[in-house]
């Protein structure tokens, strides 16, 4: 049995009544996962990190950190047929560990994710100002002007992505899935165009512009720093099942979802950095460790093409942000329905007209361009503060696929019959996936001047801050959720799903322990 009631059905196993509305079909939500992680967005923003840390070979880190993931998005198609709710990290760590290990999932996913939709915003300065002068409102583009008109910018796109979240799904979805359309077209074409102009094999993939000489590591440890530009990019493919309570069979359909998302990034991202790196007129100009990707096309394509590629970036910005926004909306709904946030019965209210929860989005938008406006006298803390962003979110990962492990190594895990199941194949696939988000965040968080403190003075405390912040946030969120929130915990009694009683154990609006 398939449509709304079974999938309400679903959802009042969980304890909650249906309030969100059910309009998004497949291409909806596969369109929601693929713009957070962004083909356009990811590789123009961060391809001169990785040449100008890992030279061209680099590249080798994008199919590295897929594999990776791959593992992470198969262990996620499982509990997203299982599971099909919104806020699937915060839900799914519950179920899976509880719910003190649900809780500090979630609130290390939230937070990262408004930090991430700062980080997200200022990729406008990378690419507006470059089509146009007329988008550099704020001085000549270098400096604290630079820094003050990405701000600017910024809050700007904060600001379209809050209004459209608050006036309901449907108007999201709608204009989420043109963008994505026009960025899958825009991507595919770049790669044809990128192709066309070759100049040199593939073996040119093994250049290393000697880097990493004289490191205990070699080279290997420039391309760990490197993989960074691959590892930031590829995340977020869960998000096409955090609008499970919106979306039309989900349990069949966010599956499906999170692995097209994934596989069509890869190969779209990867083809577009091989033929970037194979078709740019000098592999050793400076001005592509330091201008990246808008260099290439700009140079080897032409100024008009080039302009209507970046505005192709700018649309793949925009979605992008209103992705990462959307996700982080249902997060925090998702939690505060479970009384899990301060004033969590007016995070949670949905509105009657819009049928979307309006507060959060409001909130969000609001620290968000808080965290903006820090950019523009401490842009170096910025840097560390949404890096860490993005270790926080693979930490989240974590939250999610050690506790499935835990449930497989106790033979308590059973996928639903008939839906997305791994088979005998999940416990090693599970196992790959812990092991990969445990490794790959601490690559990530690993003390590198040239990442934490990039220009001087050198800080102690910016070269350690992926530890230090991740403590204050864990531990300090922790604290508060253990001390006060732990003691109220329970689904709120306007959200409860309406059963006979003992019918839904998840139903309980009593608080929990």
């Amino acid at each position: 049995m398939t449509g709304p009631g079974h999938d309400d059905e679903s959802l009042a196993e969980l304890g909650y009544k249906p309030e969100l509305k059910r309009t998004l079909g497949n291409f909806h939500t596969f369109a929601a996962g693929i713009s957070y992680i962004s083909i356009l967005t990811g590789t123009f923003q961060l391809f001169y990190f990785g040449v100008a840390h890992g030279g061209p070979a680099y590249w080798w880190s994008w199919p590295m950190v897929f594999a990776g993931q791959l593992m992470v998005a198969l262990c996620f198609c499982e509990l997203a047929a299982r599971y099909p709710v919104a806020g699937s990290i915060y839900n799914w760590a519950k179920q899976l560990g509880g719910p003190h290990i649900g809780w500090l999932g979630g609130w290390m996913m939230l937070t990262a994710s408004m930090v991430s939709l700062a980080a997200v915003a200022l990729a406008y300065q990378v690419t507006l100002p470059q089509i146009s002068s007329w988008f550099q409102f704020i001085g000549d583009g270098t400096g604290k002007s630079a820094a003050a008109n990405a701000v600017v910018l910024g809050t700007v796109l904060v600001a379209f992505t809050t209004l459209v979240n608050a006036f309901g799904v449907r108007l999201m979805a709608r204009i989420n899935s043109a963008g994505v359309a026009i960025e899958l077209i825009a991507a595919v074409v770049l790669v044809l165009l990128l192709a066309a102009h070759i100049i040199r094999s593939p073996a040119a993939l093994t250049e290393t512009y000697g880097l990493g000489k004289g490191e205990s590591l070699g080279y290997f440890g420039a391309f760990l720093t490197a993989s960074l530009a691959s590892a930031y990019v590829m995340y977020g493919f869960d998000t096409a099942s955090s609008l499970g309570e919106e979306s039309k069979d989900p349990a069949r359909n966010a599956p499906r979802a999170i692995l097209r998302a994934l596989l069509a990034s890869f190969l779209i991202g990867g083809l577009i950095l091989l033929f970037a790196l194979l078709a740019v007129p000098d592999l050793h100009a400076r001005e592509l460790s330091v201008d990246g990707l808008q260099y290439v096309v700009l140079a080897t394509l032409g100024s008009a093409v080039g302009q209507m590629v970046l505005w192709c970036v700018v649309i793949a910005i925009t979605v992008c942000e209103l992705a990462v926004h959307t996700a982080a909306i249902r997060l925090a709904f998702a939690m505060a329905r479970d009384n899990n946030l301060p004033a969590s019965a007016r995070l949670a209210k949905v509105s009657p007209r819009f049928q979307t929860p309006v507060l959060p989005a409001v909130i969000i938008g609001l620290v968000a361009i808080g965290v903006l406006v820090l950019n523009v006298n401490q842009p170096q803390i910025f840097s560390v503060i949404t890096s860490i962003a993005i270790i926080m979110i693979y930490l989240a990962y974590v939250s999610v696929t050690l506790p499935m492990l835990v449930q497989r190594l106790r033979g308590k895990w059973t996928p639903v019959p008939g839906r997305f199941s791994l088979g005998a194949f999940g416990l090693p696939v599970n196992i790959l996936a812990v092991l990969w988000g445990l490794g790959m965040s601490l690559n990530l968080a690993w003390p590198r001047a040239a990442v934490y403190n990039a220009t001087g003075p050198q800080h102690w405390y910016l070269r350690w801050g992926a530890f230090l912040f991740i403590g204050v946030v864990a531990i300090g969120g922790f604290t508060y959720y253990w001390c006060v929130q732990r003691k109220k915990t329970g689904v709120l009694a306007m959200h409860a799903a309406i059963v006979p009683e003992g019918d839904a154990p998840g139903s309980s609006t009593t608080p929990t322990a």
